[in-house]
């Protein structure tokens, strides 16, 4: 046996060795039938938050989307202090200070860009106003962080290209199913360590529940929101691009529809897409039509096919009966494995705090993140009208 080849046995050895979960493909259906049926939502973490000194000051503006908690938590947690924020919106406003009192209320958005302790912004505002402030971020000397889409049209991804190349600040996009998702972050660990050989696939799938009485009215317009592929798709294009290495990708077919919301005319509740990369290939699907009887709001999944077995993620939920997310199934040539990814850490926000101080590309490579932002935008702009028989 040679040393690589020691090397990923090693690997997996130990990794299954501290999982919480374990079994063999034969005792799945047994587990499955007798599992629980209690499925608990993913909830933000606070308790990882760092308990050091703070590292950086960060402040967020544009509060529109729940997302923006993920975003701030997990800057915490990498040795941020949240010094200050700011929403047009009062009632986002008062909300946000609730859950972080030691930050304050600016007057407004030029209040914090003209703040030069500042040194990264985070915001979760309306998807098409998110790349405009990112410029002005950036002109502002500051290192930005966007919720995804972090950008809606090429037009806007040509500037920012253009004003991140300028400036050298950082333009990170928080593609929270791979950054912010415990069994992702673990795949791509046993990923790097050899452990399905040579990846050739990645199968990306982002099924998520409607909830339309919660939603604002930009979620039902396709100008504000991008579109389905570039508004959910580009987390899976980002997973796509990481797990097969590919730094040059094309969209080889694409299509979109709104095919059961007509009281929406400029929604979108369907879309998938198919990538060829120069180091793998991929297929992508996402949609609007999670069900109520699941108790998740989304059963996402990965499959990995690499040359010697694959990797598949419920990320959400299993839906055979292990409670809570983060499963992750490795089939490679000699058994099938389990491994429960709950207590994986997630070390986007500490490598972005340590990129912001190092002037690194730790957390992610500025290529990667407007590859993968431009793969989806391309793949909507392309994209074929899906239109079903009523």
């Amino acid at each position: 046996m040679n040393d690589s080849h020691a090397n990923r046995r090693r690997f997996l050895r130990d990794s299954v060795a501290t999982a919480a979960g374990l079994a063999g493909l034969t005792a799945l259906p047994t587990e499955i039938l007798a599992a629980s049926k209690t499925l608990p939502t993913v909830t933000i973490l606070g308790s990882e938050r760092a308990k050091t000194a703070p590292r950086i000051r960060f402040s967020a503006i544009g509060l529109n989307h729940g997302h923006i908690y993920g975003q701030v938590e997990a800057v915490i947690r990498g040795g941020g202090q949240l010094v200050s924020f700011y929403a047009k919106e009062p009632d986002l406003a008062a909300a946000f200070a609730k859950r972080y009192p030691d930050a304050k209320l600016a007057k407004s958005e030029q209040e914090i860009l003209d703040d030069n302790s500042i040194q990264l912004v985070v915001s979760a505002g309306i998807p098409d106003e998110r790349a405009p402030l990112g410029i002005r971020v950036m002109k502002a000397g500051k290192d930005y962080m966007a919720d995804k889409p972090g950008i809606t049209t090429l037009e806007q991804l040509t500037e920012a290209r253009k004003v991140q190349k300028d400036t050298k600040r950082i333009y990170s996009i928080m593609y929270s199913e791979r950054l912010e998702n415990r069994a992702t972050v673990k795949a791509g660990e046993l990923v790097k360590a050899g452990a399905i050989g040579k990846v050739i696939q990645t199968i990306g799938l982002g099924p998520h529940r409607i909830n339309p009485k919660s939603r604002p009215e930009w979620f039902w317009d396709k100008q504000r929101f991008g579109g389905i592929i570039c508004d959910i798709a580009s987390h899976q294009f980002d997973q796509f691009l990481f797990f097969t290495g590919s730094t040059q990708a094309e969209v080889v077919a694409s299509q979109v529809g709104n095919t059961s919301h007509p009281q929406y005319p400029k929604f979108e509740d369907f879309g998938d897409a198919m990538v060829r990369g120069n180091g793998g290939t991929g297929y992508i699907r996402v949609d609007w039509f999670t069900p109520d009887g699941l108790k998740s709001w989304g059963d996402g999944r990965l499959t990995i096919l690499g040359t010697d077995g694959f990797i598949e993620l419920r990320k959400n939920v299993d839906i055979g009966g292990r409670e809570g997310g983060n499963h992750l199934f490795l089939v490679d040539n000699k058994e099938t494995r389990y491994i429960d990814c709950s207590k994986e850490n997630t070390p986007y926000g500490t490598q972005l705090v340590d990129d912001i101080l190092n002037r690194t590309e730790t957390a992610m490579t500025q290529a990667h993140c407007f590859l993968a932002t431009e793969l989806a935008l391309k793949a909507q702009k392309q994209a074929q009208s899906v239109k079903l028989r009523t």
